[in-house]
C-alpha cells in the first residue's frame, strides 16, 4: 500500500500552491492513502484564547467547501480532521474520504490542550472517547488526532484490534518536532502498526508556530521517512503484513 504524508501551509494563498503540488505528487506516485494535517483547509484559529463564533463558522464552512477538492487526490483514500458542529457542540473530527463511498466521520479528538498558541478546549469540546478502527482502503486504521497521540493506551488498544496504520494529523510547533517524532515512534512500538503523521506549517513570524515535518514510522519504531521544506511530500510503499506480524512480537504480545 502506497501512503503519503505531507506538510501543508497554514497560509491560504500558500496552501493553494501546496495543494496543487500535493495533487501532482499523489498522481505521480499513485498514492493509495493520503494523510492531511489537522484542520488543513483553514488557518489555525486556536492561537487565540478567546472563542470567536465567526472564525469558527468560517473554518467549518471552509472544510465543507473543500470536500470537492478531495476528488483531485482520487483514487487515493484521504484522511484528516475538520471542525464540525454536532448537536450544539463543537468538535475536531477525523474523517476518511473515498471516491466510491464519499465522506465518513471516524473519530472526535478527545484530549485538548489549553495553552499559548493551542487554546483548543476554549474553541471546542472533547469527543465521546470512542477510539475504534476504521477501514481505509486495504488497511485498518486508527486515528489519534494530535494530542491524542500521547495517551498510549489507545495505541495499544488499536494494536490489539489489528490496525495496520495509526494516523496522527497534527498542528504542532517547530520547537517540539523531535518530541512528536518520539511519540510517533512509541505509538508504533506499542501498537505494532505503521505510524503516520502530517503537520501544518507557517512562516516563523506568523501568529501560531506551526513547524511541519510529517513522518512515517515502521511497526518497530524505525523512522522510514520525514517531510521537509525541500521535500514537503513523502510517499512510501508499506507492506501491511509487517504490521500483522509485529503484533506477535515484543512488547505487543505481553498481557496487560
Amino acid at each position: 500500500m502506497k501512503v503519503t504524508v505531507c506538510q501543508l501551509s497554514d497560509n491560504p494563498e500558500a496552501f493553494s500552491r501546496d495543494w496543487e503540488r500535493l495533487a501532482a505528487h499523489a498522481k505521480c506516485e499513485h498514492s493509495d492513502l493520503i494523510l492531511l494535517p489537522e484542520i488543513p483547509f483553514s488557518p489555525w484559529f486556536a492561537w487565540s484564547p478567546k472563542y470567536d463564533p465567526s472564525v469558527w463558522k468560517n473554518s467549518v464552512n471552509a472544510h465543507q467547501e473543500a470536500i470537492p477538492l478531495l476528488e483531485q487526490l482520487a483514487p487515493a483514500v484521504v484522511c484528516g480532521s475538520q471542525p464540525v458542529n454536532e448537536t450544539n457542540r463543537r468538535h475536531n473530527e477525523a474523517f476518511i474520504w473515498e471516491q466510491s463511498s464519499g465522506f465518513q466521520s471516524a473519530h472526535t479528538k478527545y484530549y485538548l490542550p489549553n495553552e499559548e498558541g493551542y487554546w483548543e478546549s476554549s474553541w471546542y469540546e472533547r469527543g465521546d472517547g470512542n477510539f475504534e478502527p476504521i477501514q481505509a482502503g486495504d488497511a485498518l486504521l486508527g486515528f489519534l488526532i494530535c494530542t491524542d497521540l500521547w495517551f498510549f493506551q489507545h495505541s495499544r488498544s488499536y494494536g490489539k484490534k489489528g490496525v495496520h496504520l495509526i494516523a496522527c494529523p497534527r498542528a504542532t510547533p517547530r520547537s517540539t518536532l523531535d518530541k512528536w517524532l518520539s511519540g510517533g515512534r512509541a505509538a508504533a512500538v506499542v501498537s505494532g502498526a505503521f505510524a503516520l503523521s502530517s503537520n501544518k506549517i507557517n512562516r516563523e513570524e506568523e501568529a501560531a508556530d506551526l513547524g511541519g515535518q510529517g513522518w512515517i514510522v515502521g511497526p518497530n519504531g524505525k523512522v522510514l521517512g520525514l517531510t521537509s521544506h525541500e521535500h514537503p511530500f513523502l510517499t512510501l510503499e508499506l507492506d501491511l503484513t509487517k504490521a500483522e506480524k509485529a503484533k506477535e512480537t515484543y512488547p505487543r504480545y505481553v498481557k496487560d
